[in-house]
């Protein structure tokens, strides 16, 4: 599986960049806003330390205009992603885009009909939201069980499963199971994944024989 992380906060994606789990990075214009930021100089910077695919998302909600912002974002840097909502307008600008050679993160997936509809229009990942689907009561896993089990039966389908509105470190791992090609999640939640107090606890014990001992490496 393939890490994410979904932030717009250069200073978080530079420290996380520095362990090398990082795949790529997803932002969105509710993170933007929250960076207090110019959108086009966050997502340069953000390309800068990341050599995978950092989704931009488009403003627009009709055809022409998302096609003229995808190509202002475009232009930012070869590892840009457009990222757009999966609507028939977004679908349309999907495939023109994809056709065009861009890599396209189609987003907002909340049913395993639409994930295929992104998939035929030629995105090169599909979002689908879990943690939106369990705060309406939903299993948001069985949404990615379904587009897996559906894009298996079509080998010649090459979107990958982007999943998305990870909240909790048990998400990455059902994801991981069911075989979600990606995860992308929030800084605090992929700091998450290394910690488990029975590795806190032996760290501490080993520490405590050591010091013991009276040695020093150095």
């Amino acid at each position: 599986m393939k890490f994410f992380v979904d932030t717009a906060d250069v200073a978080e994606i530079a420290d996380l960049a520095a362990t090398g789990l990082l795949d790529g990075v997803t932002t969105n214009p509710s993170l933007i806003a929250k960076s207090g930021r110019k959108f086009l100089d966050v997502i340069a910077e953000i390309c800068a330390l990341v050599p995978g695919p950092v989704s931009a998302e488009v403003t627009a909600t009709d055809t022409a205009t998302m096609l003229k912002e995808a190509a202002v974002l475009r232009k930012i840097a070869a590892n840009v992603a457009i990222k757009l909502p999966l609507t028939w307008d977004g679908l349309k600008a999907c495939k023109a885009l994809s056709d065009d050679g861009a890599t396209v993160n189609v987003t907002l997936c909340f049913s395993a009909n639409q994930a295929l509809l992104a998939a035929k229009a030629g995105a090169a990942y599909v979002s689908p939201f879990i943690g939106r689907l369990d705060d309406q009561g939903q299993d948001g896993m069985e949404l990615i069980q379904e587009i897996k089990d559906i894009y298996d039966n079509y080998p010649d389908l090459e979107t990958e499963i982007l999943a998305a509105s990870i909240r909790h470190p048990i998400h990455v791992m059902q994801a991981a199971l069911i075989g979600a090609d990606v995860a992308t999640v929030p800084p605090a939640v992929l700091r998450q994944l290394v910690k488990h107090p029975l590795t806190d606890k032996g760290l501490e014990a080993f520490l405590a024989d050591w010091k013991k001992t009276g040695q020093s490496i150095l």
